[in-house]
């Protein structure tokens, strides 16, 4: 069993979320861990916890051969395939600290990632090296291995760092609950990537509150769409079927794949963002095999909750997490639930995020930019008015890697009354909580309008206008300086409606807004032909895009 996620271990404790793999591995050698498709999509790559358990202790020695050892940072830009999978469980056990980064990011952004993180090994496919050649990506990295056949621009390959550590024990896996285990790099969706410092602690938690909260028991099979997700199956004993697909563009995910393999090799569990789910309630396919589906990174529309509640078996549940890369999770919600409150959303509530998952104590604070050292109440805001929420529990991250002023901003320190210390992570998101005790998402803290009238938050404002039958989907944006800013919608109509309908498509916009005061103050609507959106989800919108987009459209400074 995982550890219980509400006690907090000794920070020098012995803690790792690979531990569970020996364990699994000596009950049930044989059961498949993953099964990853090959280049001509078929399943013929497969794992099972004996296998998973045995070679990555054979990587984890021979990458301690090589001095990847405890604390040694290592980027890892490997494709989800076997290799990825028992190069993170290696790296876990030698107590080394893999660095993950979006591939898919910007470049100048990627490298300034790499640099922050100043790597002291660098693990990739062999199109990752060349780019780390001639792009002087982790010029710090003295150890540098490919999963390649052959060892150019590397030291060694995979291959031969597994053969070097076959027979030899593996390094100790001695990582106490405060060592670093991982830094992850969030997606930047909304700003520069930020590396987040990962303890073996966090993702311990992270298991137990996912195995608790979702009633997750060993033998199951999942279906992760989002690769690192699929990290936590090993830990809770579960099956992993890899998709076929890219996971940086699941908005182009091929339907009939993801259906060929969840009914091929019977998944009952589902992990994807709010853009893979519209892909399969587009495909309106039944998915009788499943029994729970969890989607996460963004808002998902309620029109899609409701198609893919009648795509499952009526017992099956469609779940919907609120968290970040920083904490995860912190709230959920079931699908049925949600769709229950569609109409206050669509009235300017906000979205449900549901309740708090235990032991995790969510508070709202006032709305500011300023960095907060330390906890007060007198942060709190008035029961059901707006502010910033916060979070405090066991898999709350207490810090960015090598940034000292974003990690200000974004932690609070408090003290307890037995006099020991939490961290509060200030998630950067807006929202309420209703008498009921659910939380409502408003939008991000960046991105909220300051007009002169006051502010006004993207999801209380988009889901009004996202009704109306030709459009796609809205995005809230503010032209100006902050306190005197113009609010504008942009809006991307459904594909095929012609820009002659537009006018007319406006005039109807306005007239549903005029029916809430706060939609009223909308000054501007502006149709875009595609909205920008972030790399990890294909779901976050690019508002900050969008608004130097509408800036430019509208001659107003940005």
């Amino acid at each position: 069993m995982a550890q219980d996620p509400s006690a907090a271990p000794a920070p020098d404790a012995p803690c790792n979320i690979a531990a569970a793999l020996p364990r699994l591995a000596a009950q049930a050698p044989h059961r498949v861990a993953m099964r990853c498709p090959g280049r001509d999509g078929r399943y013929g790559q497969a794992l099972t916890y004996g296998e998973l358990d045995a070679r990555s202790d054979a990587i984890a020695a021979g990458l301690a051969r090589r001095g990847i050892v405890r604390g040694t940072r290592t980027v890892l830009m490997v494709r989800p395939t076997p290799e990825f999978f028992l190069l993170m469980f290696a790296l876990f056990k030698a107590g080394a600290v893999p660095v993950l980064v979006d591939p898919g990011i910007d470049r100048r952004a990627l490298r300034q990632c790499l640099d922050e993180a100043r790597p002291e090994a660098f693990i990739g496919i062999p199109l990752a090296q060349l780019a780390r050649v001639l792009l002087g990506w982790a010029k710090s990295a003295r150890v540098r291995v490919t999963t390649g056949r052959w060892a150019l621009l590397a030291d060694a390959t995979l291959a031969r760092v597994e053969r070097e550590g076959t027979g030899a024990a593996p390094p100790p896996a001695d990582t106490g609950a405060d060592d670093v285990a991982a830094i992850l790099f969030t997606s930047g969706s909304t700003g520069v990537p930020k590396g987040v410092v990962y303890r073996h602690r966090h993702f311990v938690a992270q298991v137990g509150m996912l195995r608790d909260a979702f009633g997750i028991a060993p033998g199951g099979v999942d279906f992760p769409t989002f690769p690192p997700f699929a990290l936590f199956d090993p830990a809770l004993g579960l099956t992993s079927i890899i998709p076929d697909m890219d996971p940086t563009r699941p908005a182009a995910a091929d339907p009939r794949k993801l259906h060929a393999a969840i009914a091929r090799f019977g998944a009952d569990q589902l992990f994807g963002s709010p853009a893979l789910m519209r892909v399969l309630a587009d495909h309106g396919a039944p998915l009788p095999t499943l029994r729970r589906v969890t989607s996460a990174g963004a808002p998902v529309p309620p029109e899609v909750v409701a198609r893919m509640l009648e795509l499952l078996p009526d017992d099956a549940r469609f779940w919907t997490p609120y968290g970040a890369t920083e904490c995860l999770p912190v709230a959920v919600i079931e699908g049925r639930e949600l769709l229950s409150l569609r109409e206050r959303t669509e009235q300017g509530a906000g979205t449900c995020v549901g309740r708090p998952v235990p032991p995790n104590e969510v508070r709202i604070i006032r709305i500011g930019d300023d960095p907060v050292a330390e906890w007060s109440d007198d942060l709190l805001v008035a029961p059901g008015e707006v502010g910033e929420i916060t979070v405090a529990g066991p898999t709350a991250t207490d810090a960015y890697f090598n940034r000292e002023a974003q990690t200000a901003l974004a932690k609070i320190r408090e003290r307890l009354a037995d006099g020991s210390e939490r961290i509060v992570h200030r998630m950067g998101d807006v929202g309420w909580f209703d008498a009921d005790g659910r939380l409502w998402f408003c939008g991000r803290k960046s991105q909220r309008v300051e007009t002169a009238d006051g502010p006004l938050y993207t999801e209380q404002v988009e889901p009004v206008f996202n009704v109306h039958p030709d459009v796609r989907r809205t995005a809230l944006v503010g032209i100006g300086a902050p306190g005197a800013q113009r609010a504008v919608l942009c809006v991307e109509a459904n594909a095929g409606v012609p820009a002659g309908e537009h006018a007319r498509i406006e005039r109807e916009l306005r007239a549903t807004g005029a029916r809430y005061p706060h939609t009223a103050r909308i000054d501007a609507f502006l149709f875009h032909p595609r909205f920008p959106v972030d790399i990890r989800h294909n779901a976050k919108i690019g508002r900050e895009k969008l608004a130097a987009w509408a800036g430019q459209r509208l001659g107003g400074a940005q």
